[in-house]
């Protein structure tokens, strides 16, 4: 072959070489505009958690009654609440809030409905019934109520607010892990790690939950927004992280008073509420599709 055919043969042979199923994944996202948009906002976030943990509690608590309702300004850009109190500052603080709940209350949903899940699809039978009944049970209990049940019995604390939105969405990793192991749990390729004396739960967490990880994956993104509209509403209804501390419901709660004379006291709250809902959900959507064979392009 010669020189110019070589050189011509190199970019469709990039084109086509054969790539990994997490660079596969990552080139599928890059292509999601959607999911650059949510990537994007979660950096921005992100940026704004590391801030919190540096800014001073004065700071967020500081208050001027003698400039209270002062409208967005090129000083304030966020305007200032019927304190005197820098909205700017609060909302930026804030964000260690509703961060911090939404993927404490994913994590913990996770790890126990994930592996109750597992051991419901795989063993099937009276665990599975057991599993599922009380699985039921939990979810036919409205989140918010349970959320409430739950911080009235511990207290109004950012780890209890957490256990308490955690619980609630504990149902719904069971039932979507259960399914996804009741896929996989016939296959060859557990049969043949039983053959060769592999445990139970060993063959679970090391062969039949890996292949079956990816509507998981999907359905933790969509619990991270789920968690932090459930937080946000147990502290608008005074169930949650009580005030001074500017969770972001929490301020809506308070702003709502003076709606009408200053709106930008629950506008912004709101819309940082909406925009990371909105990321985690892009996101999940972009995984989707590309975990999905049946819906890649």
């Amino acid at each position: 072959m010669s020189d110019n055919e070589n050189s011509n043969a190199v970019p469709i042979l990039k084109q086509y070489k054969k790539r990994s199923q997490f660079a596969d994944i990552f080139h599928s996202i890059r292509k999601n505009k959607g999911a650059l948009v949510g990537v994007c906002i979660l950096f921005i976030l992100f940026v704004l958690f590391i801030i919190s943990l540096f800014m001073p509690w004065e700071v967020v608590i500081r208050s001027n009654p003698m400039l209270r309702y002062t409208p967005p300004s090129r000083q304030y850009p966020f305007g200032l609440d019927f304190m005197g109190r820098n909205q700017l500052h609060r909302v930026i603080y804030g964000t260690r809030y509703s961060l911090a709940v939404g993927f404490g209350a994913a994590g913990l949903g996770a790890f126990f409905g994930v592996t109750l899940g597992s051991i419901a699809g795989y063993f099937g039978k009276t665990i599975d019934d057991v599993i599922m009944r009380i699985s039921d049970t939990v979810a036919s209990i409205p989140g918010i109520l349970l959320g409430m049940v739950i911080i009235t019995v511990l207290g109004q604390t950012l780890r209890n607010l957490i256990i308490a939105v955690g619980v609630a969405s504990i149902p719904f990793f069971i039932r979507i892990t259960r399914a996804s192991i009741l896929t996989v749990r016939n296959q060859e390729f557990v049969e043949a790690a039983h053959c060769i004396g592999m445990s139970h739960f060993r063959a679970i967490f090391t062969h039949v939950l890996p292949n079956g990880l990816s509507p998981v994956i999907v359905m933790f993104t969509v619990i991270l927004g789920m968690s932090i509209i459930t937080a946000a509403s147990l502290s608008f209804l005074g169930w949650g992280i009580p005030s001074p501390h500017p969770e972001w419901g929490q301020m809506i709660a308070v702003g709502r008073v003076d709606m009408l004379n200053a709106p930008f006291l629950l506008t912004y709250p709101g819309i940082f509420i909406m925009i990371t809902v909105l990321a985690f959900n892009l996101i999940g959507d972009a995984l989707r599709d590309a975990l999905d064979p049946k819906l890649k392009k």
